[in-house]
């Protein structure tokens, strides 16, 4: 099974917030989805170096996608904490 690139993880984190922001999930549905997200890339590893992928959290923060909170979570279950 093949990587996942760093374009393709911004595509689902945008497009989870969209959904978010249109009001499209249940309670809880966001946590669900986003941890989908993270299991994905933990079984299908990112085709990124930590600094890259540091530097594509810092910029879906920047730009509003996640928050500081989602941020961090991500760190930590990636392993970047």
């Amino acid at each position: 099974m093949a990587g996942i690139t760093l374009e393709h993880f911004v595509q689902k984190m945008e497009k989870l917030k969209e959904e978010r922001d249109a009001g499209d999930f249940k309670h809880g549905e966001y946590d669900m989805r986003l941890s989908r997200i993270i299991q994905e890339l933990r079984e299908r590893k990112l085709e990124a170096d930590r600094g890259e992928l540091n530097a594509t959290l810092d910029d879906l923060l920047q730009r509003g996608i996640i928050t500081p909170a989602v941020k961090t979570h991500l760190e930590k279950r990636l392993g970047l904490s």
